[in-house]
């Protein structure tokens, strides 16, 4: 092999690697929850008091007894406070289930209340939801769901 094709093959590999780390990174960003400025809590909180506080409550705390199915057999909606267990699932989680629903996540047929709401708020603004419930959380919840996170983002690398 010519020193120019072993040249050519290995800036081709190189160009490889960095697209993939700069998809890799892209990915990252858009699951992430990431800026818990004052400023985007603040919109979270108006966000999730227009779109979310009617079936998880205005205090976050979630439909009376949300662990027992409905009469449909399927869950009210749980608390988003720390008595649930919303701070048990990692950044990218908690955005697609937003986003997509749970049921477009779960998959098999899974039956939700909860819509997606990919159609009705911008990816950026979702973030902010979560981002304010977030910050309503106790230090080790935060700790906790920020490891979870941490590992979600290793897992994907």
């Amino acid at each position: 092999m010519s020193r120019t094709a072993i040249l050519f093959s290995g800036l081709g590999i190189a160009a490889a690697v960095v697209g993939l780390a700069v998809a890799w990174l892209w990915l990252a960003a858009s699951t992430s929850i990431g800026d818990d400025s004052a400023a985007t809590i603040a919109v979270g909180k108006t966000l999730y008091a227009d779109r979310c506080a009617s079936c998880h409550g205005a205090n976050l705390e979630g439909h009376p007894d949300w662990k027992s199915p409905l009469p449909s057999g399927r869950l009210p909606a749980p608390p988003h406070d720390a008595s649930g267990h919303t701070w048990h699932h990692p950044d990218g989680v908690l955005f697609r289930i937003t986003r997509e629903g749970p049921a477009g996540v779960v998959g098999g047929g899974y039956q939700s209340d909860m819509p997606g709401f990919g159609n009705v708020m911008s990816d950026e603004e979702i973030r902010a939801v979560l981002t304010f419930i977030k910050s309503t959380w106790p230090e080790r919840e935060r700790q906790y769901q920020a490891e979870m996170s941490r590992w979600e983002r290793e897992a994907n690398q």
